[in-house]
C-alpha cells in the first residue's frame, strides 16, 4: 500500500522515478495533460436569474475562426484557429502558436432558443443564453 501513488500525483512520481534524474522536464508531459481538454482553452458558466453567461478565453482569435451553436440544450463553442499566409512565410527558429482547433460544449438545462447574443472583446467571447420559463416539450400528468 505505501507504494501507492495518487492519480493526480502519478506524473510527479513517475518524474522522480525515471532513471535518468531529471531528464525530462513539463514539456515531456503536455501531450498528455492536452487529452482531457484542459489545454483547448478556459471556458466558465455562470448561472445567473434570467440568464446564463459562458465566457472563453479565446486569445488571438478572431471572429470568423469561432462557431457557436446551441441544440437541444448543448451549447458549443468550437474554435479554428488557422494560421495567416504572412505568418506561414516567416522563418521561426521557435514557435508555440500555430493552427489548432479545439470544441468545448455545456449542457444548459432550460436555455432558450430565441435571444442569444455573443460579444468577442479583448481575446473573450462572452455569449448571453436567456431561460425559457417552461419547457415546451414538458406536460404534466394528473394521476387518477
Amino acid at each position: 500500500m505505501a507504494s501507492m501513488v495518487p492519480y493526480d500525483r502519478y506524473e510527479r512520481a513517475l518524474r522522480r522515478s525515471w532513471p535518468f534524474g531529471g531528464f525530462l522536464d513539463d514539456d515531456f508531459f503536455a501531450p498528455l495533460a492536452a487529452v482531457d481538454g484542459d489545454a483547448a482553452f478556459k471556458m466558465n458558466v455562470e448561472d445567473q436569474d434570467d440568464k446564463y453567461v459562458v465566457t472563453a478565453h479565446l486569445a488571438g482569435v478572431k471572429k470568423d475562426e469561432i462557431d457557436v451553436e446551441l441544440n437541444e440544450g448543448r451549447l458549443s463553442i468550437s474554435v479554428d484557429k488557422k494560421e495567416s499566409d504572412e505568418e506561414k512565410g516567416k522563418n521561426y527558429l521557435h514557435k508555440e502558436t500555430g493552427e489548432w482547433s479545439a470544441t468545448r460544449g455545456v449542457f444548459l438545462k432550460d436555455a432558450a432558443t430565441t435571444g442569444i447574443t455573443g460579444k468577442l472583446e479583448g481575446g473573450v467571447l462572452t455569449v448571453n443564453v436567456p431561460k425559457q420559463s417552461e419547457k415546451a416539450n414538458v406536460t404534466k400528468v394528473s394521476i387518477d
